[in-house]
């Protein structure tokens, strides 16, 4: 069924008349009248009764008026969503990041970020692998590193920095080294060999101010950094976690300020084809207000 042709139909059967139809659809009542003839011999039925007064719908017109009138509410209805969505984001966005960052930094503040947008509806992943985006995988994903892929927006969020925590419970046993070198007789947490990290020497731990012939054995590694972050917090040890855990608990002392473990770059990626997103849109500047806050700063300019 040609779609102009509905649209010409659609627009008769309401206004009543050809020349009516043709006001509103700029077009001559001859047009009109040679799109109704048309529809009518492609269907092999007649939709209107001709009269002196104007037209009346048969039975097979009044069939196909229903039909259309649903379609086009249907599609006022979405231009009327679409519109209301460049106004005020709605619908729903899948958010991807890490273990440890969703669950400990980013789940705590979902509840602002709905009740300024009560109308998305969010999905978060905690994943320490990468979902794929370009396969619509998730819309948004917080990565600790560049992404690869060259089709993906990118925009930088922060800088995390590794320092040395323990918990007030091991400190009060074991007491406060006081010196890189004092590390040699406390129990050191680390990263497995599955840990998926940003970074080359993910232990770097084990290896500051260590002596050669005294290798430091760790009491415990885990593959992730919220697995590390509960055993730190629960006294077993000492072991080096990013800032923003030290606010997240009040339960995490550090040590050893000289020493700095690697910076890892925090990035806010989603796909080119997203790139007017408005609930994307809010969401990053959600997320930049949050980060500032968090430093003590003034929000950066959202440039990708």
């Amino acid at each position: 069924m040609d779609w102009d042709k509905l649209r010409v139909f659609h627009a008769v059967a309401e206004a009543g008349s050809f020349t009516h139809a043709g006001e509103l659809l700029n077009l001559s009542q001859s047009a009109v009248s040679r799109q109704i003839s048309a529809l009518e011999e492609s269907l092999s039925v007649p939709l209107f009764h001709r009269h002196a007064r104007g037209l009346i719908l048969t039975e097979q017109g009044e069939l196909l008026f229903r039909t259309a009138r649903d379609i086009f509410a249907k599609l006022a209805m979405t231009e009327a969503q679409l519109s209301d969505t460049r106004e005020s984001p709605k619908g729903p966005l899948k958010v991807t990041t890490t273990v440890a960052f969703g669950t400990l930094w980013l789940t705590p503040r979902i509840r602002d970020f709905h009740d300024l947008y009560p109308d998305i509806q969010m999905t978060l992943v905690v994943d320490d692998g990468e979902l794929d985006l370009a396969m619509r995988e998730a819309d948004v994903a917080i990565r600790m590193q560049p992404p690869r892929q060259p089709d993906l927006v990118q925009r930088h969020l922060m800088t995390l920095h590794y320092k040395v925590y323990a918990a007030p419970e091991y400190l009060r046993r074991f007491g406060t080294p006081q010196s890189v070198e004092d590390l040699d007789g406390h129990r050191l947490i680390v990263f497995g060999d599955e840990a998926k990290m940003p970074v080359g020497n993910v232990n770097w731990l084990l290896d500051a101010g260590a002596r050669a012939e005294r290798p430091r054995r760790p009491v415990l590694r885990l593959n992730n950094v919220y697995g590390i972050f509960r055993a730190v917090q629960s006294g077993l040890g000492i072991a080096a976690l990013p800032d923003y855990l030290s606010h997240e608990t009040n339960n995490l002392v550090a040590i050893l300020p000289e020493l700095r473990g690697p910076n890892v770059d925090t990035f806010f990626v989603y796909p080119e084809e997203l790139r007017h997103s408005k609930r994307i849109a809010v969401f990053r500047d959600f997320l930049i207000r949050k980060i500032a806050e968090l430093s003590g700063g003034a929000p950066a300019a959202a440039e990708e």
